[in-house]
Formats: structure tokens, sequence, C-alpha cells
């Protein structure tokens, strides 16, 4: 089967992508590559209610299933507060927004480098 992306970094990008067509907001991306050995991306977003988490991380599932990629593993989706889905080479943090400000997974990951820009492509 031809791999769906050229790299992790694309990958993330097109998760973003998927969260933004759900109206997540303040997305941000970091590279972990250096500082990890867990995954390379943390892909984390906000939305503004359990019910928009929900359906930001059912766009993200169905839009990496029609890639053929299914998560690893998911927590969190019943609730809507603290979605996470893990697609190993890219790990995805779905926040209420209350909730994101509060656990502060930027601040944990200070040093890691952001890609800003969704079009950014590689």
């Amino acid at each position: 089967m031809k791999e769906a992306f050229k790299d992790s970094k694309e990958k993330s990008i097109f998760c973003a992508q998927a969260a933004l067509e759900k109206k997540a907001f303040d997305i941000t991306i970091l590279e972990l590559k250096k500082a990890s050995s867990l995954t390379d991306y943390f892909l984390i977003c906000s939305g503004r209610s359990d019910r928009q988490v929900q359906a930001i991380a059912q766009s993200i599932e169905e839009k990496m299933g029609e890639q053929g990629i299914r998560p690893l593993g998911e927590e969190g989706i019943r609730e809507g507060r603290w979605v996470l889905m893990d697609y190993d080479d890219v790990v995805i943090h779905i926040f209420y927004d209350q909730l994101r400000r509060y656990y502060d997974l930027e601040g944990l990951w200070i040093e890691a480098p952001r890609i800003n820009s969704l079009e950014e492509k590689g």
C-alpha cells in the first residue's frame, strides 16, 4: 500500500486542516523529534464545547481513515474535555478551551519548535 504522507510533518498538517474544518482554534503543532522518543509531533487545538471537541476528533479520525490510517489509541472522546489520539508519529490533543489553559502542554514543551503555518507543506 502506498504511504499516505511523505513524512510525519505532512501528516500533522493534514490533521490540523481536518481540525480546522470543524472550527478548531488556537492550533499549534510542536516538533518533538529531538525532545522526545514518544512521537515526532504534537498537534494541540481547542474547541469551545464538549460537542465541538468531539466533532473535531471525529473529523480527524474520518479524514485519516480515508487515507487508510487508523489511530493506535484514543482517549476521552465520550467526555469531550481532552481527547488524545495516537497516530504513532503524530499525537493529537484536542482540548475544551479552559482545560487546555490548565494543563498548558505548550508550556511543558516550551523548547519544542512550532510549525506556524498550516499552509506550510514541507
